[in-house]
């Protein structure tokens, strides 16, 4: 890998671990979860918008693959950013962290309702096993403690995360990435105007709270998605997507050293247990060695075969 694409990917391991962080800011302001969502797909849209429309027919992408990109919608912005950031309000950014990084793994076994018939086998058989204990770990604890409704809104977010790629594969793989994010970002922001006006606060928020809502609308959503288009085509699909396994490090590492959030056992053994079965579950299959000589057709055939998802 390039030294440009190894900044690339530090990059992305940050800016897609910390919007934990940014959202647990602005809720202990607080701000609702509406006005947390709005600014940030407000943000992104505003700037991703102007160069989805350079790039020329938006609205026909728009008006040819509406449904499966109202959906995608829905599925991984409205829905789920909602859910995320009123779980927050109740939820160390930490934990939600670590709960998001089971989105590998709930994929891979909703990946077999969208028709994927490649057997599992034992090591991702593992994979999931861990993962899914992982999940427990970090969520039995907050079951006797009055949270189990904010840990039901993670794994709703999981279940959205875990879905809108797989529509996104079969319905909108020839979209463009900035052609399908700028417009689902801006619906996303006209849902939310009503409850957000709504509650928009008296005072003008700190600082604090101002600059973690900038930095989910700039750094955590637009720049975030230059920066993975720029990474595929530095080191391919499937070299980029693994940064997400940097993400739970993140999280958690901002949580302990911005919020005084304590780093417990049960954390430790949670994120072990998640990025162990997240690596395992998500590994393709062994092939086995070729008998011919290896080309660069070949090579590129065996580099192709990688899937992208999205945040």
């Amino acid at each position: 890998m390039t030294a440009r694409g190894w900044f690339l990917f530090s990059l992305m391991g940050v800016i897609w671990g910390i919007p934990y962080l940014l959202i647990k800011v602005a809720v202990d302001a607080p701000l609702s979860p509406s006005m947390v969502v709005f600014t940030r797909c407000a943000l992104g849209a505003a700037l991703l918008l102007p160069f989805a429309i350079r790039q020329g027919g938006l609205i026909r992408t728009v008006r040819s693959h509406w449904l499966p990109m109202l959906a995608f919608a829905c599925i991984e912005i409205v829905g789920p950013w909602f859910t995320l950031t009123d779980a927050e309000r109740h939820l160390s950014s930490s934990t939600a962290g670590l709960l998001i990084a089971g989105v590998p793994i709930v994929g891979i076994v909703l990946a077999r309702f969208f028709g994927d018939t490649e057997r599992l086998g034992v090591r991702r058989g593992t994979g999931l096993a861990l993962g899914l204990a992982g999940v427990a770990v970090l969520t039995v604890p907050h079951l006797t403690g009055g949270d189990a409704r904010s840990l039901g809104e993670v794994l709703l977010t999981v279940l959205g995360y875990a879905t809108a790629p797989l529509i996104a594969a079969r319905y909108l793989k020839d979209v463009p990435t900035l052609q399908l994010t700028a417009p689902c970002l801006a619906l996303a922001a006209l849902v939310y105007t009503p409850s957000a006006v709504a509650t928009w606060p008296p005072t003008l928020p700190s600082p604090s709270v101002l600059t973690a809502l900038i930095g989910l609308g700039v750094i955590c959503t637009a720049l975030a998605f230059v920066a993975f288009l720029e990474l595929i085509k530095e080191v391919g699909p499937t070299r980029a997507t693994v940064f997400t396994y940097v993400n739970p490090a993140v999280a958690v590492a901002a949580g302990a050293l911005f919020l005084d959030e304590p780093l417990t056992v049960g954390i430790a053994v949670a994120f072990t247990l998640i990025l162990a079965g997240s690596v395992l579950a998500t590994a393709g299959p062994v092939r086995k060695p070729s008998s011919g000589p290896v080309t660069w057709s070949t090579r590129q055939t065996s580099r192709a075969d990688g899937r992208v998802e999205s945040p």
